[in-house]
This record gives structure tokens, sequence and C-alpha cells, in this order.
């Protein structure tokens, strides 16, 4: 027995010895854990510390995590799978782009203990999100009336939308080589009638050769000068040489970042997240109201297949107005999601129901534009369409 003792003590000293000082050995080790044990593990010592900072350099995919159902407890569901799922991702969230469902996030919550309703305010909801999330992460919430959401598991999981009831996502943006994510405000000025566009060039969205796509949101555009104030952001982004894509949506609920602040409730803007960088390819179809079955909705996924964008590490944005769904395929579920998933079987699609469009059919890949205008600037806006988006960020290592 003392030899099976001695034996082992000695076969502990030596993996502790390994432990301590063979970097490939324990960056191997660390590479399996997801980032926040990874995190407390690079407390260890200086060793680990090297070796946790490597391997996180080499977590440049995105995650997402998905709320899909509801379920019991005062809390959103998108909280609750958020607050679980994060600690299993294998990425260091630097942006993240949020969305759910207007209703249930700031809406009525039956509390079955107290059989009365309590009101779900987005403020706490939006505050329960953010304090998830590492402190130096720049947050984009917004609510909306539906929601398009894949699954979490695999990016060949079937999109769903969900045109009712509570469901949410968080997409999980890592620093990336050579691509640069950030947010962007403006919000109209009640005492200013034209929008100061020097405000782009501070924003990043003027003068910046590296743009490639803005995802652009308007909150509040039904109130009196909503639409065109909407028009005088949109209308000086409209080049040939970005993509942009988005929609109307119900609010937004969170924007941190280090130039955000705070908003009267009762403002009307547009949000945004902005993607700069060379290795950055994206193109965008719009489905106007002509599409209204499978063959024709299949037939404008084809079209966005024909630009050629690289599937891998690539996310689809969905951005559709509340009458289509089910509504307008005739009852049909999930009609557009579908055909998507049928042409990119590996791209995880994301987005939202809302109250108008952004989008038009263009594609950037280098200098290539699908569709040549003769200078004639794209109609951006639109309502009843949906926007489909691709967006490529690069070869991953």
């Amino acid at each position: 027995g003392r030899w099976v003792g001695c034996g082992a003590m000695e076969s502990a000293a030596k993996g502790g010895y390994v432990l301590a000082n063979l970097a490939e050995v324990v960056e191997r080790v660390l590479g399996f854990l997801p980032t926040k044990a990874l995190l407390r593990a690079a407390c260890v010592c200086r060793l680990w510390r090297e070796c946790a900072r490597r391997t996180l350099r080499t977590r440049q995919r995105i995650a997402w995590v998905s709320a899909l159902e509801p379920g019991p407890g005062e809390n959103h569901a998108l909280v609750r799978a958020l607050a679980r799922e994060l600690e299993k991702v294998h990425v260091l969230p630097q942006t993240v782009l949020y969305i759910a469902d207007t209703e249930t996030f700031s809406g009525h919550e039956e509390c079955h203990e107290q059989k009365k309703a309590r009101k779900r305010n987005s403020k706490e909801t939006a505050l329960a999100l953010e304090k998830l999330l590492p402190k130096r992460c720049q947050v984009l919430g917004l609510v909306t009336p539906g929601i398009v959401v894949t699954p979490m598991g695999s990016s060949s999981n079937q999109p769903q939308e969900i045109e009712e009831g509570e469901a949410g996502f968080a997409l999980l943006f890592p620093k990336i080589d050579g691509v640069k994510i950030h947010t962007f405000h403006f919000s109209k000025d009640v005492k200013n009638r034209v929008f100061d566009e020097s405000k782009f060039a501070e924003a990043g969205l003027k003068n910046n050769p590296d743009l490639r796509v803005v995802l652009l949101f308007g909150y509040n555009s039904w109130k009196t000068g909503g639409t065109r104030f909407l028009h005088q952001i949109v209308n000086p982004l409209n080049e040939k040489s970005i993509i942009l894509a988005g929609g109307q949506v119900e609010s937004f609920t969170s924007l941190t970042s280090e130039n955000s602040h705070a908003q009267p409730g009762d403002a009307c803007g547009v949000v945004g997240l902005a993607f700069s960088g060379a290795q950055i390819q994206s193109a965008t179809v719009l489905l106007d109201q002509n599409v209204a079955d499978e063959r024709t909705a299949e037939a404008a996924m084809q079209r966005l297949k024909a630009a050629n964008i690289p599937e891998h590490n690539t996310i689809g944005f969905m951005f559709a107005c509340v009458g289509r769904g089910y509504r307008h395929y005739k009852t049909k579920k999930n009609m557009e999601a579908d055909a998507f998933r049928k042409l990119f079987p590996n791209v995880p699609l994301f987005g939202f129901f809302g109250h108008g469009e952004i989008g038009c059919d263009r594609i950037v890949t280098g200098n290539f534009v699908l569709r040549e205008c003769n200078d004639i600037k794209d109609d951006l806006l639109h309502g009843y369409t949906t926007v489909m988006t691709l967006i490529h960020l690069g070869s991953t290592k």
C-alpha cells in the first residue's frame, strides 16, 4: 500500500510540474474551458495568465443565446437564458446586440402566487441583462413586436419566426481581428429642423473607407417629424459602397458605450451598429409585396445566394413587417426563415417583425455592387416587406 501511495504522489508531483511550467500543455487544457472559467483560471499564476490570454485571442467566432419559450419567474426568458448560458460560452463579448419581444419584455406578467398581474418594467429588465455582461462591453438592446431567432447549439438549427409570445436573443460579438463594430445613436433635436451631418463623422459613418455595413433601427418614428428625421439619417448614408439594413422598432432599451447619453422617453431617433473592416463582405435583398409564396420567397433567396458571400463565419439578419409572416403567406408559418435555411444551411438567422423596413437589393464584396442605379439613390424605407441580409466577418483561423 505504501508503494502505491508514493507512486500516486510522484505522478501528482509530475502533473503539478507540467501544469506549472509547460505552456503548451496548459494552453491545451485551458482551451477546453468556457470563457468565464478561463478568466478565473488566469488568476492562478503568470504562466496560466499568459496561456489564458493567448487562448482568448483565438476565440473570434460569434456566439449567441436564444430564448424561445416562456418559463416561470418574474424575469424575461432572455435574462434567464443569458444568466445560464454565459457560463458556457467560448467568447468574451465585446459588443452585444439583443432583441426581445415588446409584449413580455415590458408588458404584464402573470404571477401565479399572488394571482395578480405584475407590470414588468423594461428598464429593470434591461438593467438585469446588462449586469450579466462584462463591464467594458457595448450593448445595444431593442424591443420589437416579433422575433426571428436561431436556437442555440448549432448554426444549422432551424431558425424560428416567433410572431407572438415570449422570445429573444443576444448576439455576442468578441473582439475580431480586422473588424471594428461600434454603436451609434442620433436623436431628433426639437430645436433644429436640420440634422447636423458632422455627427456622422463623429459616429464613424463618414470619411471611414473601411465602413462596410450599417444596421439602422428607428424608434418612435410615428411621432411628428419622425419619418422626416429617418430620411435625414438614411439619405446621406445611402451609398453604393455600404450595406444599409434594419427597420423600425418599438423602442430601444439599452445603449451602453462610452458616448451614450440618457434620452428623454418621448424623443424619436435612430440607433444602430456599424461594421468596419476590409475583410467584411455583405449582401442584402428586399422581398416586396409580390413575394407571397414559397416559389417567390426562394427566388429572392437565390438572389442573395448569387452574391457568393462565404458562408463560414457569417450571420443572417431578417427584418420583416408585422403584416408579413403567416398572415401574408395565408397561414403558412415560418415561410421566409425556411426559404433562407434551404439555401443557407449553416448560417444562423436573427431579426424581428417591426413597423417598417430599411434596405434594398445590394451586394458589397470588395468593389462589386449587385445593382447599379445610374446614380439614382435606392429607396431604402419600406412597409409590408422583408429585408434579408448576410454579413461575413472574414475567415477565422
